[in-house]
Protein backbone atom coordinates (compact mmCIF):
# COMPACT_ATOMS: atom_id res chain seq x y z
CA UNK A 1 0.00 0.00 0.00
CA UNK A 2 1.28 3.51 -1.20
CA UNK A 3 2.01 6.47 1.76
CA UNK A 4 -0.51 9.01 0.88
CA UNK A 5 0.63 12.82 2.25
CA UNK A 6 -1.86 13.97 4.56
CA UNK A 7 -1.79 17.81 5.17
CA UNK A 8 -3.61 19.25 7.99
CA UNK A 9 -2.93 23.05 8.72
CA UNK A 10 -2.83 22.47 12.15
CA UNK A 11 0.16 19.76 11.89
CA UNK A 12 1.82 21.78 9.02
CA UNK A 13 2.21 24.56 12.01
CA UNK A 14 3.42 22.20 13.98
CA UNK A 15 6.16 20.97 11.66
CA UNK A 16 5.18 17.18 12.21
CA UNK A 17 4.47 14.63 9.48
CA UNK A 18 1.49 11.77 10.38
CA UNK A 19 1.23 8.40 8.59
CA UNK A 20 -2.42 8.34 8.36
CA UNK A 21 -2.61 4.97 9.25
CA UNK A 22 -1.76 6.07 12.59
CA UNK A 23 -5.03 8.25 12.80
CA UNK A 24 -7.66 6.76 14.89
CA UNK A 25 -11.08 8.73 15.45
CA UNK A 26 -13.26 8.39 18.39
CA UNK A 27 -14.70 4.85 17.95
CA UNK A 28 -11.03 3.68 17.77
CA UNK A 29 -10.32 5.61 20.84
CA UNK A 30 -13.05 4.59 22.93
CA UNK A 31 -11.73 0.79 22.07
CA UNK A 32 -8.29 1.01 22.88
CA UNK A 33 -9.59 2.55 26.14
CA UNK A 34 -12.07 -0.01 26.55
CA UNK A 35 -14.55 2.95 26.83
CA UNK A 36 -18.48 1.76 26.44
CA UNK A 37 -18.70 4.64 23.95
CA UNK A 38 -17.55 7.07 21.47
CA UNK A 39 -18.88 10.16 22.88
CA UNK A 40 -17.25 8.82 26.00
CA UNK A 41 -14.06 10.33 24.15
CA UNK A 42 -15.28 13.91 24.44
CA UNK A 43 -16.36 13.35 28.00
CA UNK A 44 -12.52 12.57 28.61
CA UNK A 45 -11.06 15.75 26.67
CA UNK A 46 -12.97 17.89 29.15
CA UNK A 47 -12.63 15.83 32.35
CA UNK A 48 -8.63 14.95 32.18
CA UNK A 49 -6.54 18.01 31.15
CA UNK A 50 -3.22 15.93 30.02
CA UNK A 51 -5.84 13.52 27.44
CA UNK A 52 -4.45 14.24 23.72
CA UNK A 53 -5.84 16.94 21.80
CA UNK A 54 -6.52 15.29 18.31
CA UNK A 55 -4.30 16.44 15.98
CA UNK A 56 -7.28 17.15 13.49
CA UNK A 57 -10.65 18.79 14.94
CA UNK A 58 -12.75 20.09 12.42
CA UNK A 59 -15.20 20.31 14.88
CA UNK A 60 -18.00 22.20 12.40
CA UNK A 61 -18.30 18.62 10.82
CA UNK A 62 -17.55 16.63 14.22
CA UNK A 63 -14.42 15.30 12.90
CA UNK A 64 -11.55 14.18 15.36
CA UNK A 65 -8.15 12.44 14.81
CA UNK A 66 -5.92 11.55 17.04
CA UNK A 67 -2.63 9.95 16.80
CA UNK A 68 -2.71 6.48 17.93
CA UNK A 69 0.45 6.31 19.72
CA UNK A 70 -0.56 9.46 21.87
CA UNK A 71 -3.70 7.71 22.93
CA UNK A 72 -1.83 4.66 24.06
CA UNK A 73 0.83 6.26 25.73
CA UNK A 74 -1.77 8.18 27.65
CA UNK A 75 -3.11 4.98 28.41
CA UNK A 76 -0.18 3.86 29.89
CA UNK A 77 0.79 6.74 32.05
CA UNK A 78 -2.50 6.51 33.42
CA UNK A 79 -2.18 2.82 34.30
CA UNK A 80 1.73 3.18 36.01
CA UNK A 81 0.96 6.10 38.22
Amino acid sequence: MALVAVEFPRLRQMGETVDPDDLVGAAEVAAILRLSHPSSVTTYLRRYPDFPKPVVDLSSSRVRLWRRQDIERWQRERTHT
